[in-house]
């Protein structure tokens, strides 16, 4: 089990570092989209792929921080419900919900993303707007992102056996239980 909660605290890593650098896209979007609006507006002047690059960069941030969605425990839930159980059967109704929703979900459209991409990479598809751009980077979010959630719900399933078991005191930590900037918990608490 010991390495299990190693492999877990290498996947937290990955999501951690991959959900906080998505933060640079959505600037990165937002820039874009106030310099297109700024040209447009100025100089009437527009571009079909930068209206793109904002979609393509708005992808790429909610695909890839969705495994650090789950690790910091801000994906939806039912809380109105699951508050009324016990601790101990709210783990399993994780553990549950995990297992049997979120990974063949991931795998599904991970599967699903990886031939949209496959098929826009050897075509050389592109848009069909004017100007538009390739296609492929969009796909490709589609199966990293998927990959990165069904890493990090492998992650989840791993705390919470070894919670039941005793090996850990809870089954997840909330970011705001971070220190401000810490790249990673204080060791003995994931």
């Amino acid at each position: 089990m010991k390495s299990l909660l190693v492999l877990s605290a290498g996947i937290d890593r990955i999501n951690r570092f991959v959900g906080r650098g998505t933060v640079w896209l959505i600037l990165l979007s937002v820039l874009v989209s106030a310099g297109n609006a700024v040209v447009r507006k100025a100089f009437g002047v527009s571009s079909n792929a930068w209206l793109e690059a904002q979609w393509y960069l708005f992808a790429a941030a909610f695909l890839g921080c969705a495994g650090y969605v789950l690790l910091v425990d801000e994906h939806v839930r039912i809380d109105a419900l699951s508050q009324r159980f016990a601790p101990r059967v709210r783990v399993w109704i994780d553990i549950v919900a995990l297992a049997a929703c979120v990974l063949p979900l991931t795998a599904i459209v991970g599967t699903i993303g990886w031939e949209l991409f496959a098929r826009a990479w050897t075509s050389g598809e592109m848009s069909s707007n004017t100007g538009g751009l390739v296609r492929w980077p969009v796909y490709l979010c589609i199966p990293v992102g998927m990959a990165l959630l069904g890493l990090q719900a492998l992650s989840e399933l791993i705390k919470r056996v070894a919670h039941l078991r005793g090996l850990r005191e809870r089954p997840s930590l909330r970011e705001e239980d971070l220190p401000p900037f810490m790249p990673d918990p204080p060791a003995g608490t994931r």
